[in-house]
């Protein structure tokens, strides 16, 4: 006899578990706030120095904490709405790889924010960029209409913010922006690639049976 053919499930662009991943985010960004709690009542903002400080040795440290601190609460309320929804969508492609394409964004978009930037660089806002960038890219690289919907959508919601990765505002790190966004992209193509090796291919197989 033969078997059925395989048809490889749909690409999501929501969470499985929308409420489980909702709540997730919500205790993510929670801790950002609490981070900045701290820093404001307790250390006086000098938290902040713990960021990305360009070209310095002891600075490479701040790769692993600067997307935690913010420039006091305005910083941290413009992150808020985008990193919930942002992260919330990212989290479609399950626990792992929203971990496997956070970490790339953080730590290389960091890195490479350390070579090139100015002053000390802290806020979530690399992260957003590169969670917006996979978001954008994903579709097209794994050819998914659905996907390639979304990204359409937060394209016209979001697409604005792009030109944060030009210079040009003052106090502002396009550099983490700029990196952030070429990070989440390299993490897009990753992933389709990925998934295209892991894709079952939809056809028939033999499956004999008896002895």
């Amino acid at each position: 006899m033969v078997s059925a053919p395989t048809v490889p499930a749909k690409p999501r662009i929501i969470p499985a578990h929308p409420a489980r991943a909702a709540v997730g985010m919500v205790l993510f960004l929670a801790l950002l706030w609490a981070i900045e709690a701290v820093d404001q009542f307790v250390f006086r903002g000098a938290l902040d120095y713990d960021g990305i400080a360009p070209r310095q040795v002891e600075g490479l440290t701040g790769i692993l904490w600067a997307p935690l601190l913010h420039a006091g609460w305005a910083h941290l309320i413009a992150n808020s709405l985008p990193f919930l929804v942002l992260g919330f969508l990212v989290l479609a492609g399950g626990l792992g790889q929203f971990i496997a394409v956070t970490a790339l964004v953080w730590l290389l978009g960091g890195f490479l924010t350390w070579l090139t930037g100015f002053g000390v660089t802290v806020g979530a806002s690399g992260v957003i960029f590169g969670w917006l960038a996979f978001l954008l890219f994903r579709g097209f690289f794994a050819r998914s209409g659905r996907q390639i919907a979304l990204a359409v959508v937060l394209f016209l919601l979001y697409g604005g913010v792009l030109w944060g990765v030009l210079p040009g505002t003052p106090g502002v790190s396009w550099q983490a922006h700029l990196f952030g966004a070429l990070a989440g992209i390299l993490a897009a193509r990753l992933v389709a690639s990925a998934d295209r090796r892991s894709r079952p291919s939809a056809g028939v197989s033999p499956s004999p049976i008896g002895p």
